[in-house]
């Protein structure tokens, strides 16, 4: 089974770049907003990119395709780490992005931007992670 992940790829680009760029600048100046409200678009973008390419690696784990597109976000990186496409530890990770993800979701500004700053270095590697697991669809 081939998924692309051309796009995710090339978010996680943009998304590298923007967080490179954000640590030229200080808090404050125009140039640091307009990279850290890039980090956070990007951070989004990957963010719900790895959940729907995850839930298409692990169709071959359900009985249909219909069993694994009824997952919710948490079961998909539950149902990865419990068939070893990541660890345990990383799952862990997926679901605090996510609930830092959600619980901000109507806190758009600066308090928001910050947090998800803080998670951005660590994001990156799962994502880079996740992807390659995507990539060469192995199974641990």
């Amino acid at each position: 089974m081939t998924i692309s992940t051309e796009h995710i790829r090339r978010c996680l680009l943009t998304l590298r770049t923007a967080w490179d760029g954000l640590q030229q600048f200080k808090a404050g100046d125009v140039q640091y907003e307009i990279y850290r409200a890039a980090c956070v678009k990007e951070f989004e973008l990957v963010l719900e990119q790895s959940g729907r390419l995850l839930k298409r690696r692990l169709r071959p784990y359900f009985a249909s395709n219909r069993q694994a597109d009824q997952l919710t976000f948490n079961d998909i990186f539950r149902y990865a780490a419990k068939h070893c496409l990541i660890s345990g530890d990383s799952c862990e990770r997926w679901l605090e992005y996510r609930a830092v993800r959600n619980e901000t979701t109507h806190e758009y500004g600066e308090h928001f931007a910050e947090r998800t700053l803080v998670l951005l270095p660590q994001f990156i590697a799962d994502a880079e992670e996740l992807v390659n697991a995507i990539e060469d669809g192995r199974d641990g």
